[in-house]
């Protein structure tokens, strides 16, 4: 016998492939959600009425700072958020409560921060030339950005990464 539990999910978003637009107040966010593997489409300068008609066209959440933005994508019907956390950890806590996405990083489903694309996996043989001396000595974990070329490793950035995300859960548990 095989049971299965539905539940009623509030957002009209798939909670499995998570699509969000961010407006240029939110770089920092981006960055955090895509290494979260969500796919953020990011517009430093773009006018209000471009970021509600690409949100709309991309069924993708619209993410900002902006009470005025967030009005008008909400009158228009789309799924908006207004991110009133200051500090990253409170932004991922909420947002994390809200859409039901865990606060972890797999680097099997991580995007560049930087462009959006889906990182891979590669041998340290195949980027040694491109890392710092020190950090193939101590690193054997390498991935890159297929379309940027950015190299990541879990330096010691990581233990501030790690402790951003153990507040954001945290703050989340006391939701």
């Amino acid at each position: 016998m095989v049971t299965v539990k539905f539940c009623i999910v509030a957002s009209s978003v798939w909670l499995s492939v998570l699509r969000f637009i961010t407006d240029g107040m939110l770089g920092k966010l981006t960055r955090w959600l895509r290494m979260l593997g969500h796919d953020v489409t990011y517009f430093r300068s773009a006018d209000d009425e471009k970021l509600v008609e690409l949100a709309r066209s991309e069924k993708r959440v619209l993410l900002t700072r902006d009470h005025e933005l967030y009005q008008q994508a909400a009158a228009r019907g789309l799924e908006a958020v207004l991110v009133e956390a200051t500090d990253e950890a409170g932004k991922l806590a909420d947002l994390a409560g809200r859409f039901g996405f865990r606060l972890e990083i797999d680097m099997s489903v991580s995007r560049c921060p930087k462009c959006n694309a889906e990182i891979e996996a590669v041998p340290k043989e195949v980027v040694v030339d491109e890392i710092p001396e020190a950090t193939s000595m101590y690193y054997d974990d390498f991935w890159r950005c297929p379309a940027c070329g950015q190299v990541y490793w879990r330096g010691a950035h990581w233990k501030r990464i790690e402790k951003t995300l153990e507040e954001a859960k945290s703050r989340l548990g006391r939701m």
